[in-house]
């Protein structure tokens, strides 16, 4: 029997990464009543792709649920400077919710929180009897890897993913899951808009950590760093603090979902009607090839 895995997806990632991949040139693929798609086509395609690479048994798709969470209540700022969604991929938020439900893959969110909040919740209850992958674009992520939560990245074209165990982290970025929190609260991150400590860039936050292992090492021990870190640090610690806030993600979300309802059933007959309507002939087969052998 196949050992359980369970794959915990990050929507927007994978939606918007669809979207963009999808509009070649300013060309939207719409279906002919001009319903736009190419969203959601990509969105498919992707999980598809990582179903095919990773063999998961289990599925939840976890997305973010408005703008407003706590996090913006602590900054206001938070993810202020991001743009407003392109018009025609606004419809298909919906829609695509509609295709993950009909291939029997439970929508998880929760007002207030983000769809990280539910991906290191359920992560870390799953992570306790089975293996976990986290398929992202978000190297935020990477602060969820543990012994049986692995992330996955996705790099640019198909079918390149970056994989990332505790070792591979360690390898690659020279820390811990636990120390990735610590670095993005010293350099902030631009495209959540939170500042960190101003002139510190990932090199030095990198090799500070690996010195004093976390911020509060870092602190301690002020007197032993560079005058010119030091100053930077000193006359940013408050926002320090907060940006380590900013980018922690919450483990403990209200988020409640129960493996025996994430077992990845796709719905052929609702899946059929559906695919016929936004005109996926193609990615029909797929679905139907993955539902003869899961069933």
């Amino acid at each position: 029997m196949t050992e359980p895995k369970v794959m915990l997806v990050d929507g927007m990632a994978l939606l918007f990464r669809g979207y963009y991949a999808n509009s070649y040139g300013g060309y939207i693929r719409k279906t002919k009543a001009g319903l736009p798609t190419n969203a959601v086509f990509g969105f498919v395609r992707y999980l598809l792709d990582a179903c095919r690479t990773f063999g998961p048994t289990h599925i939840v798709c976890c997305w973010d649920m408005g703008s407003k969470t706590f996090r913006t209540d602590k900054f206001a700022d938070y993810k202020g400077n991001r743009p407003e969604a392109p018009l025609d991929l606004i419809p298909q938020f919906d829609l695509v919710k509609e295709v993950v439900s009909g291939l029997g893959i439970p929508n998880v969110g929760i007002a207030g929180y983000e769809a990280d909040d539910c991906i290191g919740t359920l992560s870390k209850q799953f992570g306790q009897t089975m293996d976990v992958y986290v398929l992202t674009g978000d190297h935020d992520m990477l602060q969820l890897v543990d012994e049986r939560v692995k992330v996955v990245i996705m790099k640019k074209g198909p079918s390149n993913y970056a994989v990332y165990d505790p070792e591979k982290l360690l390898e690659e970025k020279l820390l811990t899951p636990k120390q990735f929190i610590d670095l993005k609260g010293l350099i902030g991150d631009t495209s959540d808009n939170y500042p960190g400590v101003k002139g510190i860039g990932e090199k030095t936050a990198t090799k500070l950590l690996v010195e004093y292992a976390s911020i509060d090492g870092i602190l301690e021990n002020l007197h032993l760093l560079p005058k010119g870190v030091k100053a930077k640090i000193e006359a940013d610690v408050d926002m320090l603090h907060l940006c380590r806030e900013l980018a922690t993600i919450h483990c403990e979300a209200p988020v409640a979902c129960a493996i025996e309802d994430c077992g990845w059933q796709p719905d052929r007959a609702r899946i059929a009607t559906l695919f016929e309507e936004l005109e996926f002939n193609s990615l029909l087969k797929e679905v139907n090839r993955f539902a003869a052998v899961s069933s």
